[in-house]
Protein backbone atom coordinates (compact mmCIF):
# COMPACT_ATOMS: atom_id res chain seq x y z
CA UNK A 1 0.00 0.00 0.00
CA UNK A 2 1.36 3.42 -1.20
CA UNK A 3 0.24 7.20 -1.33
CA UNK A 4 1.51 9.19 -4.00
CA UNK A 5 0.32 13.12 -4.93
CA UNK A 6 -0.49 13.80 -8.45
CA UNK A 7 -0.70 17.35 -10.00
CA UNK A 8 -3.41 18.38 -12.71
CA UNK A 9 -1.37 20.11 -15.35
CA UNK A 10 -1.88 23.36 -17.08
CA UNK A 11 -5.31 22.50 -16.72
CA UNK A 12 -8.51 23.95 -14.67
CA UNK A 13 -9.57 21.49 -12.06
CA UNK A 14 -13.22 21.29 -13.54
CA UNK A 15 -12.59 20.58 -16.87
CA UNK A 16 -11.12 16.78 -15.06
CA UNK A 17 -13.68 16.59 -12.24
CA UNK A 18 -16.74 18.19 -13.82
CA UNK A 19 -19.60 20.21 -11.93
CA UNK A 20 -19.82 19.55 -9.05
CA UNK A 21 -17.45 16.83 -9.31
CA UNK A 22 -19.38 14.81 -11.13
CA UNK A 23 -16.84 13.58 -13.34
CA UNK A 24 -14.72 12.89 -10.25
CA UNK A 25 -17.27 10.55 -8.76
CA UNK A 26 -17.15 8.66 -11.96
CA UNK A 27 -13.27 7.95 -11.85
CA UNK A 28 -13.58 6.96 -8.21
CA UNK A 29 -16.26 4.68 -8.80
CA UNK A 30 -13.97 3.04 -11.82
CA UNK A 31 -11.22 2.53 -8.86
CA UNK A 32 -13.22 1.14 -6.32
CA UNK A 33 -9.95 -0.45 -4.59
CA UNK A 34 -8.30 3.38 -4.32
CA UNK A 35 -8.72 5.86 -1.79
CA UNK A 36 -9.15 9.33 -4.44
CA UNK A 37 -8.56 12.55 -2.56
CA UNK A 38 -9.13 15.55 -4.76
CA UNK A 39 -8.43 19.24 -3.51
CA UNK A 40 -7.42 22.01 -6.26
CA UNK A 41 -5.35 20.78 -9.06
CA UNK A 42 -3.55 18.28 -6.44
CA UNK A 43 -5.17 14.78 -6.27
CA UNK A 44 -4.27 12.35 -3.52
CA UNK A 45 -3.93 8.40 -4.29
CA UNK A 46 -3.57 5.32 -1.94
CA UNK A 47 -3.32 1.70 -2.63
CA UNK A 48 -1.64 -0.68 -4.54
CA UNK A 49 1.19 0.48 -6.87
CA UNK A 50 -0.30 -1.50 -9.84
CA UNK A 51 -3.51 0.10 -9.65
CA UNK A 52 -2.04 3.75 -8.78
CA UNK A 53 0.32 3.45 -11.91
CA UNK A 54 -3.05 2.75 -14.48
CA UNK A 55 -5.06 5.39 -12.66
CA UNK A 56 -2.09 7.87 -13.39
CA UNK A 57 -1.73 6.67 -17.06
CA UNK A 58 -5.75 6.93 -17.56
CA UNK A 59 -6.04 10.10 -15.64
CA UNK A 60 -2.88 11.65 -18.16
CA UNK A 61 -4.34 10.55 -21.32
CA UNK A 62 -7.81 12.39 -19.92
CA UNK A 63 -5.92 15.20 -19.55
CA UNK A 64 -3.97 14.90 -22.61
CA UNK A 65 -6.87 14.75 -24.43
CA UNK A 66 -8.64 18.34 -23.21
CA UNK A 67 -4.84 19.82 -23.79
CA UNK A 68 -4.77 18.74 -27.56
CA UNK A 69 -8.26 19.34 -28.40
CA UNK A 70 -9.50 22.10 -25.66
CA UNK A 71 -12.72 20.74 -24.74
CA UNK A 72 -13.86 17.55 -23.48
CA UNK A 73 -17.44 16.35 -23.76
CA UNK A 74 -18.92 13.70 -21.10
CA UNK A 75 -18.87 10.99 -23.99
CA UNK A 76 -15.20 11.98 -24.74
CA UNK A 77 -14.35 11.14 -20.98
CA UNK A 78 -16.30 8.35 -20.96
CA UNK A 79 -14.78 6.37 -23.50
CA UNK A 80 -11.08 7.73 -22.12
CA UNK A 81 -12.23 6.60 -18.93
CA UNK A 82 -13.24 2.67 -20.44
CA UNK A 83 -10.07 2.49 -22.37
CA UNK A 84 -11.42 4.14 -25.61
CA UNK A 85 -8.48 6.45 -25.46
CA UNK A 86 -5.99 5.79 -28.09
CA UNK A 87 -8.59 5.32 -31.03
CA UNK A 88 -10.62 8.38 -29.89
CA UNK A 89 -7.22 10.26 -30.01
CA UNK A 90 -5.74 9.23 -33.38
CA UNK A 91 -9.39 9.66 -34.91
CA UNK A 92 -8.97 13.29 -33.80
CA UNK A 93 -4.98 13.38 -34.17
CA UNK A 94 -5.50 12.60 -37.83
CA UNK A 95 -7.35 16.60 -38.40
CA UNK A 96 -4.63 18.53 -36.15
CA UNK A 97 -1.42 19.22 -37.06
CA UNK A 98 0.43 20.38 -34.13
CA UNK A 99 3.22 18.28 -32.63
CA UNK A 100 2.07 18.42 -28.91
CA UNK A 101 0.45 21.19 -26.82
CA UNK A 102 2.10 23.50 -24.31
CA UNK A 103 1.18 24.35 -20.97
CA UNK A 104 -1.19 26.61 -21.91
CA UNK A 105 -3.05 24.66 -24.41
CA UNK A 106 -1.39 26.45 -27.51
CA UNK A 107 -0.69 24.28 -30.07
CA UNK A 108 3.17 23.77 -31.31
CA UNK A 109 3.85 23.05 -34.81
CA UNK A 110 6.30 23.69 -37.63
CA UNK A 111 5.83 27.54 -38.40
CA UNK A 112 8.13 27.50 -41.35
CA UNK A 113 8.93 25.82 -44.48
CA UNK A 114 12.76 24.13 -43.05
CA UNK A 115 10.68 23.62 -39.22
CA UNK A 116 8.33 21.63 -41.42
CA UNK A 117 11.38 19.50 -43.48
CA UNK A 118 12.49 18.36 -40.47
CA UNK A 119 9.36 16.71 -38.78
CA UNK A 120 8.92 15.28 -41.92
CA UNK A 121 12.51 14.07 -42.45
CA UNK A 122 12.11 12.58 -38.95
CA UNK A 123 9.90 9.86 -39.64
CA UNK A 124 12.56 8.32 -42.29
CA UNK A 125 15.76 8.52 -40.64
CA UNK A 126 17.28 7.77 -37.31
CA UNK A 127 19.99 10.57 -37.36
CA UNK A 128 19.18 14.44 -38.59
CA UNK A 129 21.39 17.36 -38.46
CA UNK A 130 19.36 21.06 -37.93
CA UNK A 131 21.71 23.58 -39.13
CA UNK A 132 21.34 26.97 -39.51
CA UNK A 133 21.33 30.59 -37.90
CA UNK A 134 19.93 31.34 -34.26
CA UNK A 135 15.78 31.87 -33.63
CA UNK A 136 15.48 29.94 -36.51
CA UNK A 137 13.53 27.15 -34.02
CA UNK A 138 16.17 24.29 -34.49
CA UNK A 139 16.29 23.50 -31.23
CA UNK A 140 12.39 24.26 -30.00
CA UNK A 141 11.56 22.23 -32.90
CA UNK A 142 13.50 18.96 -31.81
CA UNK A 143 12.52 19.17 -28.62
CA UNK A 144 8.88 19.05 -29.56
CA UNK A 145 9.59 16.38 -31.63
CA UNK A 146 10.99 14.89 -28.62
CA UNK A 147 8.49 15.16 -26.16
CA UNK A 148 5.62 13.99 -28.94
CA UNK A 149 7.72 10.58 -28.84
CA UNK A 150 8.15 10.13 -25.34
CA UNK A 151 4.41 11.11 -24.83
CA UNK A 152 3.19 8.51 -27.59
CA UNK A 153 5.86 6.25 -26.09
CA UNK A 154 8.05 5.59 -28.77
CA UNK A 155 11.00 6.06 -26.87
CA UNK A 156 11.24 5.62 -22.95
CA UNK A 157 13.51 8.49 -22.16
CA UNK A 158 14.69 11.85 -23.57
CA UNK A 159 18.50 12.94 -23.64
CA UNK A 160 19.47 16.46 -23.85
CA UNK A 161 23.26 17.32 -24.02
CA UNK A 162 25.21 20.64 -25.24
CA UNK A 163 28.98 21.14 -25.08
CA UNK A 164 29.82 23.17 -21.86
CA UNK A 165 31.75 26.26 -24.65
CA UNK A 166 30.57 29.76 -24.87
CA UNK A 167 31.95 32.59 -25.77
CA UNK A 168 35.44 33.35 -24.39
CA UNK A 169 34.31 31.74 -20.95
CA UNK A 170 35.93 29.30 -19.17
CA UNK A 171 34.09 26.87 -15.92
CA UNK A 172 36.94 27.35 -13.54
CA UNK A 173 36.35 30.25 -13.37
CA UNK A 174 32.76 30.51 -12.49
CA UNK A 175 31.62 30.30 -9.11
CA UNK A 176 29.66 27.92 -7.38
CA UNK A 177 29.75 23.77 -7.54
CA UNK A 178 30.01 22.11 -10.72
CA UNK A 179 26.04 22.00 -10.75
CA UNK A 180 25.81 25.48 -10.62
CA UNK A 181 28.28 26.15 -13.01
CA UNK A 182 26.73 24.20 -15.89
CA UNK A 183 23.16 25.15 -15.45
CA UNK A 184 23.73 28.09 -17.30
CA UNK A 185 24.92 26.52 -20.71
CA UNK A 186 22.11 23.75 -20.14
CA UNK A 187 19.12 26.42 -19.22
CA UNK A 188 17.98 27.19 -22.50
CA UNK A 189 17.22 23.04 -22.82
CA UNK A 190 15.34 23.33 -19.57
CA UNK A 191 13.23 26.56 -21.34
CA UNK A 192 11.92 24.92 -23.64
CA UNK A 193 10.99 21.71 -21.88
CA UNK A 194 9.18 23.85 -19.09
CA UNK A 195 6.75 25.34 -22.30
CA UNK A 196 6.01 21.54 -23.25
CA UNK A 197 5.77 19.87 -19.59
CA UNK A 198 4.45 21.26 -16.29
CA UNK A 199 7.34 22.51 -14.32
CA UNK A 200 6.40 19.76 -11.65
CA UNK A 201 5.92 16.76 -13.69
CA UNK A 202 8.89 17.90 -15.37
CA UNK A 203 11.33 17.62 -11.77
CA UNK A 204 9.38 14.18 -11.34
CA UNK A 205 10.85 13.24 -15.08
CA UNK A 206 14.30 14.44 -14.00
CA UNK A 207 14.50 13.57 -10.45
CA UNK A 208 13.65 9.83 -11.93
CA UNK A 209 16.44 9.69 -14.78
CA UNK A 210 13.64 9.68 -17.57
CA UNK A 211 14.67 13.22 -19.07
CA UNK A 212 17.97 13.78 -18.75
CA UNK A 213 19.85 17.25 -19.10
CA UNK A 214 23.51 16.90 -19.28
CA UNK A 215 26.91 18.30 -20.64
CA UNK A 216 28.39 16.42 -23.75
CA UNK A 217 31.48 15.19 -21.58
CA UNK A 218 28.98 12.87 -19.36
CA UNK A 219 27.79 11.10 -22.88
CA UNK A 220 31.32 9.16 -22.72
CA UNK A 221 30.87 5.27 -22.45
CA UNK A 222 26.94 5.27 -22.63
CA UNK A 223 24.88 3.20 -25.16
CA UNK A 224 21.72 5.36 -25.61
CA UNK A 225 19.21 2.71 -25.92
CA UNK A 226 15.31 3.84 -26.41
CA UNK A 227 16.21 7.27 -26.10
CA UNK A 228 15.37 10.55 -28.02
CA UNK A 229 18.81 12.35 -28.03
CA UNK A 230 19.38 15.96 -29.02
CA UNK A 231 22.56 17.62 -29.06
CA UNK A 232 22.31 21.39 -29.06
CA UNK A 233 25.23 23.85 -29.67
CA UNK A 234 26.77 21.38 -31.63
CA UNK A 235 29.46 23.61 -33.73
CA UNK A 236 31.00 23.96 -30.39
CA UNK A 237 32.08 20.18 -30.54
CA UNK A 238 35.41 19.12 -31.28
CA UNK A 239 35.89 16.45 -34.22
CA UNK A 240 36.96 13.78 -31.91
CA UNK A 241 33.97 15.13 -29.12
CA UNK A 242 30.71 14.46 -32.37
CA UNK A 243 32.37 11.44 -33.13
CA UNK A 244 32.06 10.18 -29.80
CA UNK A 245 28.42 11.43 -29.02
CA UNK A 246 27.34 9.77 -32.88
CA UNK A 247 28.80 6.73 -31.72
CA UNK A 248 26.10 6.63 -28.53
CA UNK A 249 23.64 5.46 -30.68
CA UNK A 250 21.79 2.37 -29.76
CA UNK A 251 18.61 0.13 -30.21
CA UNK A 252 15.66 2.53 -30.88
CA UNK A 253 17.52 5.43 -30.40
CA UNK A 254 16.75 8.78 -32.62
CA UNK A 255 19.45 11.32 -32.56
CA UNK A 256 18.91 15.36 -33.47
CA UNK A 257 22.17 17.74 -33.68
CA UNK A 258 21.97 21.33 -33.91
CA UNK A 259 24.22 23.82 -34.31
CA UNK A 260 24.71 27.19 -36.10
CA UNK A 261 28.67 27.14 -38.04
CA UNK A 262 28.57 31.22 -37.91
CA UNK A 263 28.97 31.26 -33.92
CA UNK A 264 31.97 28.88 -33.33
CA UNK A 265 33.31 29.37 -30.21
CA UNK A 266 36.33 26.96 -29.98
CA UNK A 267 39.66 28.01 -29.58
CA UNK A 268 41.38 28.37 -33.46
CA UNK A 269 43.21 25.05 -32.72
CA UNK A 270 40.28 22.94 -32.74
CA UNK A 271 38.55 22.17 -35.74
CA UNK A 272 34.33 22.16 -35.17
CA UNK A 273 33.06 18.88 -35.44
CA UNK A 274 29.97 19.63 -36.51
CA UNK A 275 31.79 21.47 -39.99
CA UNK A 276 33.34 17.73 -40.70
CA UNK A 277 29.92 16.52 -40.22
CA UNK A 278 28.66 18.31 -42.52
CA UNK A 279 30.88 17.39 -45.38
CA UNK A 280 31.99 13.18 -44.36
CA UNK A 281 28.60 11.85 -44.11
CA UNK A 282 26.14 13.34 -46.52
CA UNK A 283 25.80 9.93 -48.29
CA UNK A 284 24.78 7.58 -45.46
CA UNK A 285 21.48 6.73 -45.68
CA UNK A 286 19.17 6.72 -42.57
CA UNK A 287 21.26 10.39 -41.94
CA UNK A 288 19.52 13.51 -43.13
CA UNK A 289 20.51 17.53 -43.14
CA UNK A 290 18.33 20.29 -42.86
CA UNK A 291 19.26 23.54 -43.38
CA UNK A 292 17.70 26.41 -41.85
CA UNK A 293 17.76 30.41 -42.59
CA UNK A 294 17.25 33.64 -42.14
CA UNK A 295 13.56 32.74 -43.77
CA UNK A 296 13.37 30.25 -40.32
CA UNK A 297 14.05 33.48 -37.77
CA UNK A 298 11.08 33.93 -35.62
CA UNK A 299 12.31 35.72 -33.09
CA UNK A 300 11.69 39.49 -33.07
CA UNK A 301 11.67 41.12 -37.11
CA UNK A 302 15.13 42.46 -36.45
CA UNK A 303 17.08 39.41 -35.79
CA UNK A 304 16.72 38.44 -39.42
CA UNK A 305 18.14 41.50 -40.67
CA UNK A 306 21.06 41.18 -37.78
CA UNK A 307 21.68 37.77 -39.01
CA UNK A 308 22.07 38.84 -42.35
CA UNK A 309 24.39 41.67 -41.98
CA UNK A 310 26.60 39.11 -39.82
CA UNK A 311 26.31 36.43 -42.37
CA UNK A 312 27.37 38.81 -45.14
CA UNK A 313 30.35 40.62 -43.58
CA UNK A 314 31.26 36.90 -42.57
CA UNK A 315 31.47 35.91 -46.23
CA UNK A 316 33.24 39.24 -47.10
CA UNK A 317 35.76 38.81 -45.18
CA UNK A 318 37.12 34.78 -45.38
CA UNK A 319 35.64 35.22 -49.62
CA UNK A 320 33.62 32.01 -48.42
CA UNK A 321 31.29 30.33 -45.92
CA UNK A 322 32.50 28.31 -42.82
CA UNK A 323 31.55 24.64 -44.78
Amino acid sequence: MIEKVIYLEGIEPVNIYGAKNTRLEKIKEFYPKLKIIARGDEIKVKGEEPLIFAFEEKLQLIIEYFLKFKKLSDAEFEALLKGEGESLLKRKEETDDALIYSNTARPIKARTVNQQKLVDEYSTNDLLFAIGPAGSGKTYTAIALAVRAFKNKEVKRIILTRPAVEAGENLGFLPGDLKEKLDPYLRPLYDALMDMIHPRKLADLIEDGIIEIAPLAYMRGRTLDNAFVILDEAQNTTVNQLKMFLTRMGKNAKFIVTGDITQIDLRPKNKSGLVQALKILQNIKGISFVTFDERDIIRHHLVKYIVDAYNKNFKNEDGESNI
